[in-house]
């Protein structure tokens, strides 16, 4: 099978289109470069929806922690500690734990004039069970780097909104809000890097890869085993995570210059997130 065979073949394969058996003669290096690149598109998959709604969710959380009151703050901070004082590979296990008892429990929504038991077995699929886990995550360490910012926006800046007459709600997305992100974007984006990182865990977590529907490790394992050398196939896994590390770098420096722009240029701070490279 030539190279423009294989990259028909098994391009999707990941995603259960393409050829139905993995390759198990000769296996070449294209071989391994295309399936792990095509299941390096479960691990995008994974980062980019846990950090989309992870970030909505940690700017509620955030905002509460700073604002809301005791009843609304205690339990926001018990999750925030969980989440960020166990380790996710633990979390992962949990959850699916968790999720795997559902069906058997079944869960039942009583609706007055009868009740219905809801189908939970799509929980324990990685599509969904691990994005929950890597959501929760990811929302509890992008809380506490969001608190933190909005704690240090000026209180001047405030105070001239109260001046300027700016309502609640005008203020936050006008004044608060926009300085939060300025402040907390070289942490943030470190967050983002790591968890596109800790997407490889899934492999080793109790959620499972349904008819070869695995993600870049999963691959990776498969010809490590296969040819019994793994100085190819876990070197080509990093390569292309280097890659989307330095795309995700490059996203969020983009935006770096768009919240700094009405700084003045010695006043902005300058955009190093690979120099942070930890939690």
């Amino acid at each position: 099978m030539s190279c423009a065979e294989t990259f028909t073949g098994y391009v999707f394969r990941s995603l259960g289109y393409g050829e139905r058996l993995l390759p198990k003669g000769e296996i070449t290096l294209c071989d391994q470069f295309v399936l792990i690149g095509s299941g390096l598109m479960w691990n995008v998959y994974f980062a980019l929806l846990a950090v989309i709604f992870g970030f909505v969710f940690a700017t509620l959380l955030a905002f509460i922690r700073v604002n809301g009151n005791l009843v609304l703050r205690a339990p926001v901070e018990v999750f925030v500690f969980i989440f960020r004082g166990s380790p996710l590979f633990i979390q992962f296990f949990f959850v699916y734990e968790l999720f795997s008892q559902l069906p058997r429990v079944g869960v039942e929504i009583p609706l007055g004039f009868a009740t219905i038991t809801a189908e939970t077995a799509w929980l324990t699929k990685a599509w969904l069970g691990a994005t929950i886990v890597l959501f929760l995550n990811t929302s509890a360490y992008t809380a506490e780097i969001f608190t933190g910012a909005l704690r240090a926006v000026p209180t001047g800046d405030i105070e001239a909104a109260d001046a300027y007459g700016m309502s609640g709600y005008k203020k936050f997305r006008r004044i608060v809000w926009p300085t939060m992100l300025r402040l907390a974007w070289p942490s943030y984006s470190n967050e983002a890097i790591f968890l596109f990182h800790s997407t490889t865990l899934v492999y080793f977590s109790g959620f499972p890869a349904w008819k070869q529907k695995g993600d870049a490790l999963y691959y990776a394992n498969y010809f490590a085993e296969k040819t019994f050398n793994p100085f190819v196939a876990y070197p080509i896994v990093a390569f292309y995570f280097i890659c989307v590390t330095l795309l995700i770098v490059a996203f969020f420096g983009f935006f770096s210059k768009k919240l700094n722009y009405h700084l003045a240029t010695e006043t902005r701070k300058k955009y190093r997130p690979l120099a942070m490279l930890g939690r």
